[in-house]
C-alpha cells in the first residue's frame, strides 16, 4: 500500500480532473439506474448506511466489499483512482486505443465492465466512475488529522427565512460536488423530495423541521484560460487541484424551529445567508442575522431566485445594508434576470460565466463582458475596491500604489481578511432552483470562509473562576467536544459532536463535564449524510461527527481527562412561547409518560 500522501495526491489530482467545471469530462447526468456488476455496489459516494440499519453497521464494513470483479484494486487504490483518471480523461480525449492501454493492469473483467459502459453510455459511464472514486477519496481524506486536512476543511451553515431556497440550494450542492447521482426538488414530482429532507412530515409539508448534516469535496477553481477566438468553443476553468472537505448543516427556515438553527450556528465556522432575489431581506432574516452575530460567525450572502419574476438583485442588496446594518459588497453582477437570467459576472475576476447542461453543470468562462454589463462591472468593481481598501489597511497600500492594477489573488486575500474578521460580507447571486451561481458560490466557500483553526476558540476553567482557556485545533492535545445535538433513535441516542481539541477514536471513552462521569466506550463515531450514517474510525479537531452510546443532554461538554474541569459555552436558547399542562389518563402510564417526556426534553432544549 502507498505512503496516504501518495494518497491524497493522487486523490486530488483525480477531482482536479473530475469536477463539474472540466466541461471537456461530463455529459449529462442521468438518475441513478441499473449498472454493470463492476459498479453495482456503489449506489452513493461512500455506501453510507440508512439510520434504521445503524445497529448492524460493522466497522469492518467496505464500500468496496460488494463488488468481486474489483477486489484486486482494493489492495491498490491508488492504482485504481489512476486509471479512472485516465478513463474519465479517454472518455472525451483519448482515442479507443489510447483508452484500452490506460485499463491494461486492471483484471479481463474489470476492464471490459469499463469499456462496454464507456462506449453505450458516456454519461453514466461519468456519473458511476466519478462516484467510485468519490467513495475512496473521501474515505482517505475525512478526519486525518494533518495540518492540511484543517487547512482545507471547511464548517458551513445554511440558513435563510422560510421558502428562501436553502434546502434547494443544499441539494445542488450535493449534487455538483457529486455527493448524489441525481437533483430531486423539495416539492416534486416524483414524490422523492430533497435529500437533506429526510423526515417523511418534511417532505409532506415541503418545509425543513430539524437540521441535517452532510459532507463534500470541492475543488477550488483559481482562474479560467483566456477565451479562445470567436466561433470556438470557451476553454474549461483551469484548476488548481486542491480539493476542499466542507461539512454542511442545512436548518430550516420557520420560526417555530428556530433552536435549530441556533446550535448549528453554535458550532459552525462560517455560514452561507440565503436571502430571496424577490422577497429581500424577511423577517426570519433578521432573525438568522442575529443570531450569526451572536456567535460570531463569518458568512457569505447568496442572494437566490434570480430567475423568478419580479427578481430584483440591486434592491435585495439595499435591504441587506439597511436592515442588518452589514459592509457588503456585490461579487457578481447577475446576466440577464427572470426569464432571462443565464449566467453572472465575476467582478474580481472581470469574466462571464454561464452554466450549460441539462442541470447546469458544465461552467463556461468567457472573457468577453456582454456589452450592456461593461460599464456596470467596472463601477461594481471600483466600489468593492474602495470598500475592502477602507476596511483592510494592508490592502489600502496596495491599492494608493496600482489603484486598478490590482491582482485577484491580493483582492481575494483582502476579501478573506476582511469576511474573517467580520468587517464584511461578500455577496453572490444566482438560481439555485435553475442551476446558476451554486459552483461559484462554493469556489467562494473555500476561498473566503474560515478553516476551524482560523476561529478563536476558548473554554472556561470551572476550578478556576471560569477563567477563560484558550483551544487549540491540535489533534495531539487532550480532548475538547461539544455536543449540539441529540437525536432520538428506536436503537438508541445519537449525539452529534463538533471537536475543538484533540483526537477521538472508537473505543475511546470520554468525561461528563457536568457530571464528571466517564462514559462508556464509544461504540461508533459516524459522519452524517442526511438520514444516512457512515462509519469513520475517529474523528479530530475541526470535525463534526455523531457517535452513539453515549448518554447526555444537549450542550453538555466532554473531555478526554477525568481531571479536566473545562467547560464551552452552550446555545442560547429562547424562552418557551407556549405553555400547557398535560395529564394521563392511566395512572400505570405515568412513568412511561415521564419517560418520555424526558426524552423530548434531551433533543429540544426549548421543551421544559
Amino acid at each position: 500500500m502507498q505512503s496516504n500522501k501518495k494518497m491524497a495526491t493522487t486523490a486530488k489530482a483525480f477531482h482536479a480532473l473530475r469536477r463539474p467545471r472540466c466541461q471537456a469530462l461530463f455529459g449529462v447526468r442521468a438518475p441513478a439506474s441499473r449498472s454493470p456488476s463492476f459498479l453495482s455496489s456503489f449506489s452513493s459516494p461512500s455506501s453510507p448506511t440508512p439510520l434504521s440499519s445503524l445497529s448492524s453497521l460493522s466497522s469492518s464494513r467496505s464500500p468496496l466489499s460488494a463488488s468481486s470483479s474489483i477486489a484486486e484494486l482494493a489492495e491498490c487504490p491508488d492504482t485504481l483512482l489512476s486509471h479512472l483518471c485516465l478513463a474519465l480523461r479517454g472518455a472525451s480525449a483519448c482515442s479507443a486505443r489510447q483508452f484500452s492501454s490506460s485499463l491494461a493492469s486492471l483484471s479481463p473483467s474489470s476492464a471490459s465492465s469499463l469499456a462496454s459502459l464507456r462506449a453505450h453510455s458516456p454519461a453514466r459511464f461519468s456519473t458511476q466512475t466519478g462516484r467510485l472514486a468519490a467513495s475512496l477519496s473521501h474515505r482517505r481524506s475525512f478526519s486525518s488529522g494533518h495540518p492540511e486536512h484543517m487547512r482545507f476543511l471547511r464548517n458551513i451553515g445554511i440558513s435563510a427565512h422560510i421558502d428562501s431556497g436553502k434546502t434547494t440550494l443544499t441539494e445542488r450542492i450535493l449534487f455538483y460536488t457529486g455527493r448524489i447521482a441525481a437533483i430531486h426538488e423539495v416539492r416534486g414530482s416524483d414524490g422523492v423530495g430533497a435529500k437533506m429532507d429526510s423526515m417523511e412530515l418534511e417532505r409532506e409539508k415541503g418545509i425543513t423541521i430539524q437540521s441535517a448534516a452532510t459532507y463534500c469535496s470541492w475543488t477550488l477553481r483559481e482562474g479560467a484560460a483566456p477565451a479562445p477566438a470567436s466561433g470556438k468553443a470557451a476553454a474549461a476553468p483551469k484548476l488548481d487541484g486542491q480539493m476542499y472537505n466542507i461539512n454542511i448543516i442545512d436548518t430550516p427556515g420557520h420560526v417555530d424551529f428556530t433552536i435549530e438553527v441556533e446550535r448549528a450556528l453554535r458550532v459552525l465556522d462560517g455560514a452561507v445567508l440565503v436571502c430571496c432575489g424577490v422577497a429581500g431581506v424577511q423577517s426570519q432574516t433578521l432573525t438568522v442575522d442575529r443570531q450569526m452575530k451572536r456567535y460570531s460567525v463569518p458568512r457569505l450572502i447568496f442572494v437566490n431566485k434570480l430567475d423568478r419574476d419580479g427578481a430584483d438583485p440591486q434592491r435585495a442588496l439595499t435591504a441587506l445594508r439597511r436592515k442588518l446594518a452589514i459592509t457588503t459588497c456585490p461579487l457578481q453582477i447577475p446576466i440577464g434576470l427572470e426569464g432571462r437570467h443565464k449566467g453572472v459576472v465575476d467582478i474580481v475576476r472581470r469574466q462571464a460565466v454561464y452554466f450549460d447542461g441539462a442541470y447546469g453543470e458544465k461552467v463556461r468562462v468567457d472573457s468577453e463582458i456582454p456589452a450592456a454589463l461593461r460599464s456596470p462591472l467596472e463601477d461594481a468593481r471600483a466600489e468593492l475596491l474602495e470598500t475592502l481598501a477602507d476596511l483592510d489597511d494592508s490592502f489600502a497600500e496596495i491599492y494608493l500604489e496600482c489603484e486598478d492594477q490590482c491582482t485577484e489573488t491580493q483582492i481575494d486575500e483582502a476579501i478573506r481578511r476582511a469576511t474573517l474578521q467580520r468587517k464584511f460580507v461578500p455577496l453572490l447571486m444566482g438560481s439555485a432552483k435553475g442551476n446558476k451561481g451554486v459552483q461559484p458560490l462554493l469556489d467562494a466557500v473555500c476561498r473566503y470562509l474560515p478553516a476551524p483553526y482560523e476561529i478563536p476558540q476558548v473554554a472556561y476553567d470551572q476550578d478556576k473562576q471560569e477563567e477563560e482557556v484558550p483551544l487549540h485545533a491540535d489533534p495531539k492535545k487532550s480532548l475538547v467536544a461539544l455536543a449540539f445535538k441529540i437525536q432520538e433513535l428506536p436503537v438508541g441516542q445519537l449525539t452529534y459532536l463538533r471537536l475543538y481539541q484533540g483526537k477521538l477514536k472508537k473505543g475511546d471513552s470520554v468525561v461528563n463535564v457536568s457530571t464528571q462521569k466517564r462514559s462508556s466506550p464509544i461504540k461508533r463515531i459516524l459522519q452524517m449524510h442526511a438520514d444516512e450514517a457512515r462509519e469513520v474510525p475517529h474523528a479530530v479537531a475541526g470535525d463534526i461527527v455523531a457517535v452513539s452510546g453515549l448518554e447526555c443532554n444537549s450542550g453538555t461538554t466532554f473531555t478526554s481527562d477525568a481531571a479536566s474541569r473545562l467547560s464551552l459555552s452552550s446555545m442560547f436558547v429562547p424562552e418557551p412561547v407556549v405553555s400547557l399542562s398535560v395529564n394521563v389518563k392511566k395512572k400505570d402510564d405515568q412513568q412511561r409518560f415521564a419517560k418520555a417526556l424526558n426524552r423530548f426534553q434531551r433533543e429540544d432544549p426549548t421543551f421544559r
